[in-house]
């Protein structure tokens, strides 16, 4: 294998050297000023990733507080829930794949009163069937950005609407759009934001960040909570630039330096170049003779971070693991479907860094080697259509 290793895995993704560097650094104490400043270095870098995330880099958000989380984004969901949910609260979440059906789940655990409203994965929210589960009774509405699941991104804006109009609070699980696209804390009425480090902020994974807005934190409970997830103590220890309990400070330092190098790039760009990217996968896939997995038809639409395409007949199921072992075999990481969907589709990731060239050799990849397991596709074809839309950069 000549060529370089590449993960195109929706999570974690590559890292910069720069970003590893840092985490060789000496170690130092959690309490001492050196940590408080690499929190503070996380803080600034994150306060610009949740509230200029648009195409302008125009800040989004009257106000509020970015919080790091020594622990994955399933944290942030739970953190989230626990503090503003109690026993018999009603509580209204979106499921249309693998991880809006996770807030449900850990909704289910603190609530008697949790509502799904349910698509079938790779389909359209009905908003309809929204509107018509939020009523004035519901506590907390919680939904996914961006389905990682599935490649397809939901309509937060409609949804955050809904819930304003309610009084509900307004929970988005962002990880896979925060840091690549555009998300509008205010304007899409989000009253919690969580993201992750492994994702589109592309840094190590074992952290997560979270934006409570100063709207909503008159409605947490922190004692409610799991002890370690009480946000109450997370917001207090972050005006000091501290952390409740021990932090992972190799990993604090790799996220400071990869929020750092995102506004060294600008939101506005960044979000151009992962907007082309993914369009250059979906456009040199389907110009090869592959399927787009997923109904965008409606108020759901295609991620911009990640792509997820149908495999063809003759290699699903069992025999899907002779084409992921071929593109392996070639030296680059992709990812299959999760839970049923297994078997039946694999999704590539361009959240982070990737270059013009590493996102043509992924089309090429996938194209070999469905030709190595007897997949008759047009390679050529879709590595210029890629190539093509990558040109407008």
């Amino acid at each position: 294998m000549d060529e370089e290793f590449l993960l195109f895995n929706p999570g974690p993704v590559p890292v910069t050297d720069e970003v590893l560097e840092s985490m060789a650094e000496p170690m130092v104490s959690h309490r001492s000023a050196a940590f408080e400043a690499v929190y503070e270095r996380a803080q600034d870098g994150l306060e610009y990733v949740f509230t200029c995330s648009t195409l302008d880099g125009s800040s989004t958000s009257t106000g509020g507080t970015p919080l790091v989380f020594n622990g994955t984004a399933t944290m942030g969901m739970e953190a989230a829930i626990a503090n503003l949910v109690d026993e018999g609260d009603s509580v209204v979440s979106l499921v249309n794949g693998k991880f809006g059906r996770r807030f449900a789940r850990i909704a289910d655990r603190y609530t008697d009163a949790a509502t799904r409203v349910e698509a079938t994965w790779g389909e359209s929210i009905d908003v309809d069937a929204v509107a018509g589960a939020i009523d004035d009774e519901t506590e907390l509405v919680t939904m996914v950005h961006n389905e990682t699941s599935t490649g397809l991104l939901n309509p937060v804006e409609t949804v955050g609407q809904l819930a304003a109009e309610a009084d509900a609070t307004f929970v988005v699980d962002g990880v896979t759009s925060i840091g690549g696209d555009e998300f509008r804390i205010d304007e899409w009425n989000v009253d919690i934001a969580v993201t992750d480090a492994q994702k589109a902020l592309a840094a190590p994974p074992g952290t997560s960040a979270m934006y409570v807005t100063d709207r909503v934190k008159d409605r947490i409970d922190g004692e409610s909570a799991p002890f370690y997830e009480d946000l109450d103590w997370h917001l207090r220890k972050a005006d000091q630039h501290q952390t409740p309990f021990t932090s992972a400070v190799p990993l604090f330092r790799a996220l400071a330096v990869a929020v750092e190098d995102i506004e060294a790039e600008g939101m506005p760009d960044r979000i151009a170049r992962h907007r082309t990217q993914a369009a250059a996968f979906r456009e040199g896939f389907t110009a090869m003779g592959l399927e787009l997995f997923g109904d965008d038809q409606g108020p759901t639409g295609q991620s911009n971070t990640l792509t997820a395409i149908e495999l063809p007949e003759s290699v699903k199921g069992d025999t899907a693991s002779d084409f992921m072992d071929a593109v392996g075999e070639r030296n680059v990481s992709i990812s299959g479907g999760q839970a049923h969907l297994g078997g039946t589709i694999f999704r590539v990731s361009n959240m982070g860094n990737f270059t013009a060239d590493q996102i043509v050799r992924g089309v090429r990849t996938v194209g070999e080697a469905f030709g190595e397991v007897g997949v008759d596709l047009d390679v050529d074809a879709g590595v210029l259509a890629a190539r093509e839309r990558l040109d407008q950069l």
